[in-house]
């Protein structure tokens, strides 16, 4: 366990955690939303520290990233711990396992420093290091501390996230986390609060703020047959992107029934075509369809002249560029090699 950061103290001994936008006030023995810091005696604890869920090297393309260090290996590590608790999550073993009854969350964990993290990153030949598989923010002090190692090995840092950190949060790390991929769900209110247990408006925050801090944003939603498959709804997630940045890539991922939404049938290939095409109508330059092995839309195209300049079949790359532009017009391309 190792004392929190960026929480307040409060009067009777209470604790406000300020790393997510829940904002949780934490009495003393009692835990967040997350269920992975408790208030001890006034002092709130991270009791995620150093003890890896998961750990293993993953393509980058698979968190997903299709426009940073393409082709490359980042190691991902986990904890235990989420602060949603999405209906369809892929990972609820890990994400829902403190909300869920496991209060001895070091009982299936492994020690993991952060100095070893590192190392094995490097041994790996990893150009990253990917926080991901639940939620980075509920383990923020063993991912900064890990970022700051690995920054000086010139390794790059990458969020995969709900993008429900606080304003504090994204400060704190700052130039030590280089890319994200946010999991822009929904543009519903409503969806976000019945289905994952939390408000829209952060989320977006998160993504405008880490575009302006520099960081490299790659935004995912999973489109769920009758829940956020509306054209209005994705219309209104890519005008948002374009409203960022048109070069931000919106990766369009397909459901498959998992944990409590298994009665939602699969998404039909036809609608997520129609949203990457509503994608582009909106001036999204890169738009992919996930989940969807061969896909059309998997590749990278030149916005000016449409050469595809990435290959890709699921996980397996091919690059066709010269640098960071497109071999055919020459155009420089919102690629970080």
């Amino acid at each position: 366990m190792k004392e929190a950061m960026l929480y307040q103290k409060l009067d009777e001994g209470r604790v406000q955690c300020n790393l997510c936008a829940h904002r949780c006030k934490i009495s003393p023995g009692k835990r967040g939303v997350c269920g992975v810091r408790e208030n001890q005696d006034g002092t709130l604890l991270t009791l995620v520290y150093g003890k890896s869920i998961s750990a293993a090297v993953d393509p980058i393309e698979k968190k997903p990233l299709y426009h940073y260090l393409p082709g490359t290996d980042a190691f991902s590590i986990a904890t235990v711990g989420c602060n949603f608790r999405c209906a369809f999550c892929q990972n609820a073993d890990i994400s829902q396992a403190p909300r869920e009854g496991a209060r001895d969350l070091g009982r299936w964990a492994r020690d993991l420093p952060p100095e070893q993290v590192v190392h094995l990153a490097e041994s790996y030949q990893c150009a990253s290091i990917a926080y991901t598989y639940t939620e980075p923010t509920i383990f923020f002090e063993y991912a900064y501390d890990t970022a700051l190692i690995a920054t000086q090995h010139g390794l790059k840092n990458i969020f995969v996230t709900n993008g429900y950190m606080t304003s504090e949060a994204l400060d704190t790390i700052g130039e030590n986390l280089h890319a994200a991929n946010v999991d822009l769900k929904s543009f519903r209110d409503e969806f976000y609060r019945k289905i994952c247990g939390g408000s829209l408006q952060p989320v977006l925050d998160s993504i405008r703020k880490m575009h302006e801090m520099g960081v490299w944003v790659e935004v995912t939603t999973l489109v769920i047959p009758g829940h956020n498959d509306g054209d209005d709804e994705l219309k209104g997630i890519a005008e948002f992107l374009v409203s960022v940045d048109p070069d931000v890539p919106w990766h369009i991922s397909r459901f498959v029934p998992h944990y409590k939404m298994r009665d939602v049938p699969p998404t039909p290939v036809s609608t997520l075509h129609r949203a990457a095409e509503i994608g582009y109508n909106a001036g999204l330059h890169y738009v992919y369809v996930g989940n969807v092995p061969g896909d059309q839309y998997e590749h990278t195209h030149c916005p000016r002249c449409g050469e595809a300049v990435i290959y890709r079949i699921g996980y397996n790359v091919r690059l066709n560029l010269k640098g960071n532009n497109c071999p055919k017009c020459g155009s420089r391309l919102a690629i970080v090699i």
